[in-house]
């Protein structure tokens, strides 16, 4: 079976820079680790592989510096690793990133599954994954908390609709994001770290692709733009109160109480 997970480079705070004439984040010299939830979609396909085999390829979008979340997916397990990189593709909205990602994957050949976190930390939009699906016309299913069988031929699962769970089978090929509670991710090895440290992480550019127009790629390709960004606020008022346990209840109480929370 080959696999196919997208990963992503996110900044590792919440204190990063952004371009005020486009909006988008600075993201050069600031510290960056991969997305979260982009581990338990690696996790999710290294069980598959441990019951099904085949191989793993991990897929990223960004600048050079990208890399290192391939290396990280590499001491985890993943067999092989795709960078998307090229200047003309920064910038880019949800649609734009999709279709990037989409046209990327369609120069690398065909999956039975790609995998995808349910959402980015830096994002939050949730929207990536399905839309490369839309793009690739494979079907999609979103905020998959567990697999509960799989074949060569389909793989079922649950989606954790909030309210509801819901459980699907879907053929391959097909298009998952997974929620966080699916499974734990394993901590990468320092052994295949070191032995990985010299794989070859293929590059994909522009010229790379089937379609070449540059206006479908990057701030070009993306119809919706930024019209305000801003840091969230900041609260560090506090009180500070000492007495007796009898005491610091009847202050806790009465606080509540102006609060409105009783």
């Amino acid at each position: 079976m080959n696999i196919l997970v997208c990963i992503k480079q996110v900044p590792d705070s919440n204190k990063v820079e952004v371009d005020p004439v486009t909006g988008v984040l600075k993201r050069n010299g600031v510290e960056s680790k991969m997305n979260p939830y982009d581990l338990y979609a690696i996790e999710t396909a290294l069980r598959i592989r441990e019951q099904m085999g085949g191989s793993i390829y991990a897929l990223t979008m960004g600048p050079g510096q990208a890399a290192v979340v391939i290396r990280e997916a590499f001491a985890m397990g993943v067999d092989k690793g795709v960078l998307i990189s090229d200047r003309k593709f920064g910038g880019a909205d949800v649609l734009a990133t999709s279709y990037t990602l989409s046209q990327g994957i369609k120069t690398m050949g065909e999956f039975d599954l790609i995998l995808c976190g349910k959402q980015t930390t830096d994002g939050d939009t949730a929207q990536v994954g399905p839309e490369v699906s839309e793009w690739l016309n494979i079907p999609c299913v979103s905020n998959v908390s567990k697999i509960v069988e799989i074949n060569e031929f389909d793989i079922t699962v649950e989606m954790d609709m909030i309210h509801d769970i819901e459980i699907t089978r879907i053929q391959f090929p097909c298009l998952l994001t997974v929620d966080k509670d699916i499974f734990m991710p394993r901590l990468p090895s320092y052994v295949k770290k070191q032995e990985t440290k010299e794989r070859e992480i293929t590059v994909i550019s522009l010229a790379d692709l089937d379609d070449q127009n540059e206006l479908h790629y990057g701030l070009n390709g993306s119809p919706t733009q930024v019209q305000r960004i801003f840091p969230p606020e900041v609260n560090a008022h506090r009180e500070i109160h000492h007495g007796t346990g009898e005491e610091l209840t009847g202050i806790l109480f009465n606080k509540l109480r102006e609060l409105k929370f009783v």
